[in-house]
């Protein structure tokens, strides 16, 4: 005899929804932890990265350590310390604690990262790679400082707090020291911590990067003693917009017409080429964005490709310079 046929009803019975953390848990390849040589270039990253961010927006030069200790085969301690500007203490758990939760992915201003699976993420592998949990000790400022030992509740994309304290701050240092263990082997060739960390040295000339591993210090001393300009923020430019996300868009606005929508929700439209693309596309400019039909939406999309747009404001962007550059190198 064959096999018993299944019905769609006993099927439905195995679905279910999966937390983002438990499908990285179970695909952490696609975060790039599937190569033990790799994986310490890319928790280094993401937390240096975070540094160099936090203290950009704060305005701080950057001072960053980092330090590899091998503790057995295959098995390390990575430490990231940085002067930034901390993290509050409520806020710890679930920047650490939760994947896609983070400051960035909201605005629409340059940065190094933006989705909220970076730090995250590097606490997934090293729960489930060592079972250890990871460390952060944070200082804003305030004459404390906040330390919590924790691991990711993969089911509930939330953090399990393991040891939490508040200690007096002695030394009035400012900022966020994270620690991992997790497997990983240590080499030094093109894509390794090492040349990684230089050549964020030499793009990053006004930090001063101190990194301590398996083989002995290096310095990178900082050469340039000023930020480059703080970028700005920017509305995205319509050219750039697909079908998807203007329909979005349109259900998001408080705008009162189509025409306003484009004016206020996009970089550099005037009224009068809102009003073009409108009568071009054979829709009413003062019809409210949330009535807007999906074919009216097709043709606005299609009509904004074939008009010639004012391009984007540069300011949004901070180029490090001619003299940063040389410095860095």
């Amino acid at each position: 005899m064959g096999e018993e046929i299944k019905t769609a009803q006993e099927l439905a019975q195995y679905h279910k929804s999966i937390s983002i953390s438990e499908f990285f848990e179970k695909n952490r390849h696609l975060l790039g932890y599937d190569n033990k040589i790799k994986v310490l270039l890319i928790i280094v990253k993401e937390a240096v990265d975070n540094a160099l961010d936090a203290t950009e927006e704060a305005r701080i030069l950057p001072e960053i350590y980092v330090k590899i200790e091998e503790m057995d085969k295959e098995k390390y301690k990575v430490i990231i310390k940085d002067n930034g500007p901390g993290i509050v203490k409520q806020q710890i758990p679930k920047v650490f604690g939760s994947l896609l939760y983070g400051s960035k992915f909201h605005k629409l201003r340059q940065s190094r990262g933006q989705q909220g699976i970076g730090v995250s993420g590097a606490v997934l592998y090293s729960q489930l790679t060592t079972g250890e949990p990871t460390e952060i000790v944070s200082a804003t400022g305030e004459g404390k400082l906040h330390r919590y030992k924790l691991k990711i509740d993969s089911k509930k994309n939330e953090a399990i707090i393991l040891e939490e304290d508040t200690v007096p701050n002695e030394n009035g240092w400012k900022g966020v020291q994270i620690t991992f263990i997790c497997e990983g082997i240590y080499r030094e060739h093109k894509q390794s911590v090492l040349e990684y960390l230089k050549q964020t040295a030499i793009a990053n000339p006004f930090a001063r990067i101190i990194f301590d591993s398996p083989t002995g210090r290096v310095e990178f001393q900082r050469g340039v003693d000023k930020l480059p300009p703080e970028p700005h923020e920017i509305q995205p430019h319509l050219f750039g917009v697909e079908i998807g996300m203007f329909s979005r868009m349109l259900q998001d606005s408080s705008a009162r017409s189509i025409s306003t929508f484009m004016q206020t929700e996009f970089s550099r439209v005037g009224k009068q080429t809102a009003d073009e693309i409108c009568k071009k596309a054979g829709v009413d400019p003062v019809a409210h964005p949330k009535r807007i039909t999906d074919e009216d939406v097709v043709k606005l999309v299609k009509t904004i490709k074939e008009t010639k747009l004012t391009r984007p404001p540069t300011d949004c962007l901070s180029p490090l310079g001619e003299d940063f550059i040389l410095n860095g190198m």
